[in-house]
């Protein structure tokens, strides 16, 4: 079937460039994974037989083969229904430097809807697909995804080929992917991805498949800057609350190797790799490319390739220095765009502006991590914030997995749609989490929840289960002498009671580290509870109790220290 193309409308959304109408579809595939599904592609990927222009008309050619990845995407059941509008050459991450016009943030249309990859995002956001390809080589399949209410995932370098890509600096380029929902931006790349010989930088990797720990260590920059921007600050702020909220630890690291690397990719001879991207059609059709598009490719005419060389020996000395931090942390959180800025405010200051929403972006691909962003809450002006999570090399189903866990903990609806999240997937390549073994223990005295000794049982993720009583078996004495004051109970053949006694449940791993922690006389033995269960609980050698306090009277441990501050009152 030959499939016509046409340019957007008049008065239809600056999103589109090209639209293929009927959607381009392979019809051996029809049972493919990912049936069912329409998609759109950024105008810097190859489709056969329709021009692909990077946004730039004088650029345009007419594609004879589809890029690998649509091929891919094609044979997996998908349809493709057009191509998208982007930043110039893919330069750029604000979604205004376009011949074709800005894109509008899909919640408000005042505002800059993030770049390059700006009508893929948004073409996910209003519903239009169901996903999109974008590129990501700074923060382009990143910042629209924060500022559009939707996930961005940025693969592993070499991940998913390149090949029928426009390249903007081939080294570190991705085809980035957006989705409503992580499951379906993961079942993406799971089709996408493969090796490619046509492709210099595809590589075959060994993808991490182990979900992250239920309560992982997140590292958080130890400085971070919303250039003014105090919403995207408190936005920020709630989403590192909600992260508590979902177990996480949160780790302080040095973003000073991060940035350092970040500012490299434009302020160093690593630009001279963007103009060789395009030298060709660059140095015949200068006066073709729009600004400020024009004046960074220009700059990488004055650096000599010993410049170059040297840049490249900066940057992995920058990742040598950020290496020790994945020792502390199991991924990196940063906001995805650090702030919001309207198209007016954008076009007056196009530079600056655009820079400063790579600030948290441009250093992932220089130091070869994988990341993911998803949306976290809406500002207190109603607009969209999102988090990315970052994590080394073939760590992608890992953040993926955490990250659906982060989206549907937020509350929030599908992209401009209004719809409602449906529940959360099993998402692709991942093993079930391996079971965690618990074991149950019953502390009496200081460890019980209130007392001295409690954090030793919750710092090492412990919970309370229940408070019961013992089998009416045990006498319990204050020993003397104690720091802090401690009891000591013990089995007896006869005349015992029934004492009140807290069960607490911890991860075996953490188990022998707490029994270290008990000094003698005191030990763990077999306790039996009053509904004739077993558990392992704290006991005291008998030995110990000479001029100690009987105290079982008082029927447990609290009862009693709650008697003594009422007798020096």
């Amino acid at each position: 079937m030959v499939h016509e193309t046409t340019s957007a409308a008049p008065g239809d959304s600056t999103a589109w460039i090209t639209k293929i109408d009927p959607p381009l579809a392979n019809a051996a595939a029809r049972g493919g994974p990912l049936a069912g599904l329409r998609f759109a592609v950024k105008d810097n990927i190859d489709v056969a037989g329709v021009p692909t222009t990077a946004a730039c008309p004088a650029f345009a050619y007419q594609a004879g083969a589809h890029a690998q990845v649509v091929q891919r995407l094609l044979d997996a059941g998908a349809e493709l229904v057009g191509k998208t509008n982007l930043d110039q050459f893919a330069c750029g991450l604000n979604g205004t430097r376009s011949p074709y016009g800005p894109v509008p943030n899909s919640f408000d249309p005042f505002y800059v809807s993030g770049g390059s990859s700006s009508g893929s995002a948004w073409a996910v956001a209003t519903g239009a697909v169901d996903f999109s390809l974008g590129t990501d080589t700074a923060g382009s399949g990143r910042v629209p995804a924060g500022l559009n209410n939707i996930v961005g995932i940025k693969p592993t370098k070499g991940l998913i080929s390149a090949r029928g890509v426009v390249p903007a600096a081939q080294s570190v380029d991705c085809v980035s992917i957006f989705a409503r929902t992580v499951d379906i931006a993961a079942r993406v790349l799971q089709a996408a991805m493969g090796p490619d010989a046509g492709d210099p930088y595809s590589r075959t990797l060994a993808l991490s498949t182990a979900p992250l720990p239920a309560k992982p260590r997140v590292g958080v920059p130890n400085r971070l800057d919303f250039f003014g921007d105090a919403q995207a600050e408190a936005a920020f702020a709630q989403s590192l609350d909600q992260l508590e909220t979902l177990g996480a630890e949160l780790v302080p690291i040095d973003y000073a190797p991060l940035a350092e690397a970040a500012a490299l990719l434009y302020e160093s001879a690593l630009v001279a790799e963007r103009y060789a991207a395009v030298r060709g059609f660059f140095d015949l059709h200068e006066d073709q490319v729009i600004e400020p598009v024009r004046s960074i490719l220009a700059r990488g005419r004055d650096y000599s390739a010993a410049d170059f060389v040297d840049a490249q020996t900066r940057l992995r000395a920058l990742g040598q220095r950020a290496a020790p931090m994945w020792a502390h942390i199991d991924v990196l959180v940063v906001p995805t765009a650090p702030a919001s800025y309207t198209i007016a405010q954008m076009q007056a200051d196009p530079v600056a502006l655009n820079q400063n929403l790579g600030a948290y972006t441009n250093f992932v691909n220089l130091l070869d991590y994988a990341a993911i962003s998803v949306p976290t809450c809406l500002r207190a002006d109603g607009l969209p914030f999102g988090v990315t999570l970052v994590g080394p090399c073939a760590s992608d189903f890992p953040l993926a997995e955490l990250g659906q866990r982060i989206h549907h903990a937020s509350g929030l609806t599908l992209g401009a749609t209004g719809e409602p999240l449906p529940a959360p997937a099993a998402l692709p390549l991942m093993k079930p989490a391996e079971p965690i073994a618990m074991l149950r223990v019953a502390v009496v005295g200081a460890h019980l929840s209130g007392m001295p000794l409690n954090t030793q049982l919750t710092e090492r993720g412990a919970v309370l289960l229940r408070e019961t009583l013992t089998a009416p078996e045990y006498r319990l004495y204050a020993l003397p002498g104690t720091v802090p004051p401690k009891p000591g109970m013990v089995r007896v053949a006869a005349g015992g009671a029934s004492l009140i006694v807290e069960v607490w449940e911890m991860p075996a791993t953490a188990y022998g580290s707490f029994v270290a922690l008990i000094p003698a006389p005191l030990g763990i033995g077999t306790l039996t509870l009053a509904d004739g269960s077993s558990v392992q609980g704290f006991v005291c050698e008998s030995l110990a109790l000479e001029g100690a306090e009987d105290i079982t009277h008082h029927g447990g441990w609290r009862r009693y220290i709650a008697s003594r501050k009422a007798a020096l009152a």
